[in-house]
């Protein structure tokens, strides 16, 4: 269900998974509290989609505010048996679709029209705008954090390169004040925020001026799972094809070792990343799960160039029994361990990334290090932490 904001929005109170949270009205029967869920946008199922579902897992169905949704596509059950409440953004052509980042200047205005429905707590999952949503009064607002905005907070340089990097960075130049002063000064509806990695915790304390706890994301380590095949003659890129992702390096060590690489992802860099590829790169597009949890297992590593916030692909890959071949930037400092489920490299270029896969051939890292390592992120402990979180929040303000 889709509802655009207006006048006369109503509450849903949640039905979820757990019952631990639930406390006891006057006449004896049991009330959950009213936990309403936010999130950037609903046109894709990525990372941050998977942490929205089991959100939506524990806390709904229930109430969902989100800038825009493409809703001809479905995401989760969970996701979208919630109450979905858009912003006016929905009604501009193409912002659900590949235009959404062009109205970054309107995002702002959008996320300060949404008015959320009675309720206990505010739960909102944010990569760009979503935790300046503002609750109603008296309400704690919990914010897991993945990254403040990158493009605005330390990531611009990333976004320079491939198809339409000069205009992106003009753009992102002269908006970048602005923005900047607008997201500190709107941290304060947040009450709490939790940070995805130790990466994440610093760039909200360097961007906010505030503290955070770290929860890592859920991965589904019980469908990843090795299968017990050697690896064969390959390597491996899951990621969407963006600019900030740097499958262009993956791409050009592949080509410099002439070894085989296969891509898995789409995104708008993809018509750039083929015509710079070897004819030893294959790019397969987008896969279901169990051709992902395949390729995985198939693989002799996966390469993951990027500074990335967390990074769910490198440990289902890990889960799979799949080494990790990281930048040593961000959050794949919280995952991978060097020398034992993976390798770190120092320099985000071409050659420091060739170097590492020539010594991933020298010391392979074990099948069982790497699942062992990979277990540390399971979706029960991420379940545990947020609804040790909510419940605390919740007693805090007497609810």
């Amino acid at each position: 269900m889709i509802e655009t904001i207006g006048d006369g929005a109503v509450g849903t109170r949640s039905t979820g998974e757990d019952s631990s949270l639930s406390g006891t009205a006057a006449a004896g029967v049991p009330v959950r509290p009213r936990i309403a869920l936010a999130h950037d946008w609903l046109v894709g199922l990525r990372g941050g989609e998977q942490v929205l579902d089991r959100c939506a897992r524990l806390f709904g169905p229930t109430d969902l505010y989100t800038l825009v949704r493409d809703e001809r596509r479905a995401l989760t059950p969970a996701i979208d048996a919630c109450r979905v409440v858009v912003s006016p953004l929905q009604v501009i052509p193409g912002a659900r679709d590949r235009w959404r980042r062009h109205m970054i200047p309107l995002m702002p205005w959008a996320v300060g029209r949404l008015e959320v429905a009675p309720c206990d707590l505010l739960l909102s999952t944010s990569s760009a705008v979503m935790k300046s949503i503002r609750p109603p009064d008296g309400v704690p607002h919990l914010c897991y954090c993945h990254t403040p905005a990158r493009y605005f907070w330390g990531q611009r340089e990333a976004y320079a390169g491939g198809d339409g990097g000069r205009l992106r960075t003009i753009g992102l130049a002269a908006m970048g004040p602005w923005f900047r002063r607008w997201d500190r000064r709107t941290a304060d509806r947040v009450t709490r925020f939790l940070a995805n990695s130790t990466h994440t915790r610093d760039r909200i304390r360097a961007a906010f001026g505030r503290d955070a706890d770290v929860v890592h994301p859920p991965v589904r380590t019980s469908f990843f799972t090795p299968d017990g095949r050697a690896p064969e003659d390959f390597w491996l890129v899951v990621s969407a094809l963006e600019p900030y992702k740097r499958v262009d390096l993956a791409v050009a060590a592949a080509g410099a070792r002439r070894e085989r690489l296969l891509v898995v992802g789409d995104g708008s860099q993809r018509r750039h990343l083929e015509r710079m590829a070897g004819p030893t790169v294959t790019f397969l597009g987008r896969v279901p799960d169990d051709a992902l949890r395949d390729v995985y297992r198939r693989a002799r590593a996966l390469l993951f160039p990027q500074v990335e916030d967390f990074g769910i692909i490198a440990v289902e890959a890990m889960a799979c029994g799949c080494p990790v071949i990281a930048n040593a930037e961000g959050g794949s400092r919280d995952i991978v361990e060097d020398g034992s489920s993976g390798l770190l490299f120092d320099q985000q270029t071409v050659d420091s990334l060739a170097a590492a896969m020539g010594r991933c051939l020298q010391s392979t890292p074990t099948t069982a290090a790497c699942r062992a390592r990979a277990e540390r992120f399971s979706e029960s402990r991420f379940d545990a932490a947020i609804l040790a979180h909510v419940r605390e929040l919740l007693e805090s303000c007497g609810r």
